[in-house]
């Protein structure tokens, strides 16, 4: 009796039961196949795929190549695909006019006061901290060795750390 090799696992092509046909080697499987190769895992023993293909699991492999192909060729913005949100509940202008005039009053509210420095406050901490960056991109536009660029940068920042108060450095400097 004739023992004949098994087929290498990274071999594209394997033969269905009966070796008269051949099919590729599916990435999907059968839930037979599924079940047999969670046996093995589970049981400690080499897991390995047999060297025939089961009819399932090539079945199992031209359903997954349909439903990529249909998937590929999905008009994600068709009016259809939408179809089942349409058509959209009419805006309530009344209560969208209430709360619009209720967030102009809490946003005076906030503005009013000490408010309004502390928008200015955060403002000018931005300003700042772009002012920093764009010493930081200037140093990389003009190709400076890596040490002229710390020292630049520690000089920039000692120049904040003289001209800013103290309680705003973490927010201009971040280290």
């Amino acid at each position: 009796m004739a023992h004949k090799p098994a087929q290498p696992i990274d071999d594209e092509w394997v033969e269905f039961p009966g070796g008269e046909l051949e099919g590729k080697r599916p990435k999907a499987l059968c839930p037979g196949c599924r079940e047999q190769l969670k046996r093995a895992a589970a049981e400690g023993s080499a897991i390995s795929r047999q060297g025939t293909l089961c009819f399932q699991c090539y079945r199992a492999e031209l359903e997954r190549e349909k439903a990529l192909k249909a998937a590929g060729e999905l008009d994600t913005s068709s009016v259809e695909r939408f179809q089942d949100s349409l058509p959209f509940e009419p805006v309530n202008r009344p209560r969208l006019d209430g709360l619009k005039a209720e967030r102009a009053v809490s946003r005076a509210a906030q503005h009013a006061g000490i408010g309004q420095y502390t928008d200015r406050r955060r403002q000018a901490q931005i300003a700042a901290r772009h002012a920093l960056q764009s010493i930081a991109a200037g140093l990389v536009v003009r190709r400076l060795p890596p040490e002229q660029h710390e020292r630049v940068m520690a000089i920039a920042i000692h120049a904040a750390e003289l001209q800013l108060p103290e309680s705003w450095l973490p927010f201009v400097i971040a280290r």
